[in-house]
């Protein structure tokens, strides 16, 4: 019996760091970012949005804090003439309402019925979507009036997206 214990807590101790190495994605975000106050930053895929070591350079979310949301209410790659012009998206905001991405692209994406364009300002930010598998949460966007937020559940990155009806 003694013996046991000893192999038992032998492969504790070994498995340990094999699990201390894999961070598998964090939780969703539990809400969407809140309105900015401040200097407004740049929209650029030049620019680098990584945070900490071993974070993504693309806008991404940190527990609740939505690094790279900070381009303020008045970015121009982010201004829309027709604010909602196909209507407003209804299916359901935040973690509690996850969607399965059925195919497109950044152009042109869906799931279940409804339909997506990513901004042109983020279309650098998606590569490495899988844009007929991904999971992605759908967040209101409080600065951009006319984007959405679309938080991919597998990389933990996020884009800004228009509803284009269903």
């Amino acid at each position: 019996m003694k013996l046991t214990r000893i192999a038992f807590a032998s492969l504790l101790v070994l498995a340990v760091p094999v699990f201390a190495q894999h961070r598998g994605p964090s939780a969703p975000p539990s809400h969407g970012p809140a309105p900015f106050h401040g200097t407004p930053q740049p929209v650029a895929p030049t620019r680098n949005y990584s945070d900490h070591a071993g974070h993504p350079n693309v806008p991404h979310v940190d527990g609740n804090k939505w690094v790279g949301h900070d381009s303020g209410p008045a970015a121009p790659a982010y201004h829309l003439d027709h604010p909602y012009e196909h209507g407003h998206f209804t299916g359901g905001f935040g973690p509690s309402h996850r969607w399965r991405l059925a195919g497109g692209d950044p152009s042109r994406f869906w799931f279940n019925g409804w339909y997506w364009s990513v901004a042109d300002a983020d279309v650098a930010f998606c590569d490495g979507w899988l844009w007929n598998s991904d999971d992605i949460i759908i967040y209101d966007d409080p600065d951009h009036p006319g984007w959405y937020l679309a938080y991919n559940v597998r990389l933990g990155t996020y884009v800004h997206v228009e509803y284009l009806g269903d």
